[in-house]
């Protein structure tokens, strides 16, 4: 039989230690009973025992002095480097683009397809909003006679460049002609870098010559990529090659639509 001992106080007999029971016993604090440490300092073993973590309600998580808590404990979901944890404590995929990924210099965006781009000004799918497409580079402009050959023709300066924004095209020339070479018939240019729009003829700004006085023009015939000159007061004549002279140079400046 147990015996009771019904003391309201205990204290040590010399020092300040108070030891209950010795190694191997249990000292027990019986159901709907309240162990009162709230105003003293509880040093707990270097190992706490397994046990339940449901009543700590109050641990401060500055108090986690070394170690990683796992992420098990931190929500439900499968932890991984393509998911994260979000609010409601679940673990889900990172947020993103479908279809979409990142990449060169400054995580730029890539679309899975060539087609895809995105819509500008308005709040849904619509096919005219859809800007799909942009392109700036380089091309070489060859200044060229409808007959005859090229024969020693030859530049010191034949630069172009480009910038195409969805259907939207616009370029510059810069071209000087050392040797006007074999060339003969109407004057025409070849090597723009896009088909232009077959729904009608592309006309060009103003495209200056040293050797030709008159206003001169260019445009470009619908489905082409090959440009054309015109000149005079209205532009109604149609410029030959043999207006162009050894050194000669030109500068133009225009844009169209292109398919």
């Amino acid at each position: 039989m147990a015996s009771i001992l019904k003391v309201d106080k205990l204290d040590p007999q010399s020092g300040t230690a108070l030891e209950l029971g010795t190694s191997g016993d249990t000292i027990s604090v019986p159901s709907g009973a309240t162990l009162d440490i709230s105003a003293s300092t509880l040093t707990p073993p270097a190992t706490m025992p397994a046990s339940s973590g449901v009543n700590l309600t109050a641990l401060n998580a500055t108090n986690l002095g070394s170690g990683t808590v796992p992420t098990a404990r931190l929500g439900s979901g499968t932890a991984s480097s393509s998911t994260v944890l979000y609010g409601d404590q679940t673990y889900k995929t990172e947020p993103g683009l479908t279809g979409w990924t990142t990449g060169g210099t400054s995580n730029s965006l890539i679309p899975s397809a060539t087609d895809q781009g995105v819509y500008l000004g308005v709040s849904s799918a619509t096919a005219a909003n859809l800007l799909d497409d942009y392109e700036f580079g380089t091309w070489t402009p060859t200044l060229t006679g409808s007959t005859g050959s090229a024969g020693s023709y030859a530049t010191s300066t034949a630069s172009g460049t480009y910038t195409k924004i969805g259907r939207f095209f616009s370029f510059t020339i810069r071209l000087v002609v050392t040797n006007i070479g074999s060339w003969t018939g109407n004057m025409q240019l070849t090597g723009l870098p896009f088909t232009l729009s077959n729904v009608a003829v592309t006309q060009f700004g103003r495209t200056d010559f040293q050797s030709v006085t008159d206003n001169c023009g260019a445009y470009v015939s619908s489905g082409g990529t090959t440009m054309y000159f015109r000149n005079g007061s209205s532009l109604g004549t149609i410029m030959t090659y043999s207006q162009i002279t050894t050194n000669d140079y030109m500068y133009a400046s225009g844009f169209g639509d292109v398919d």
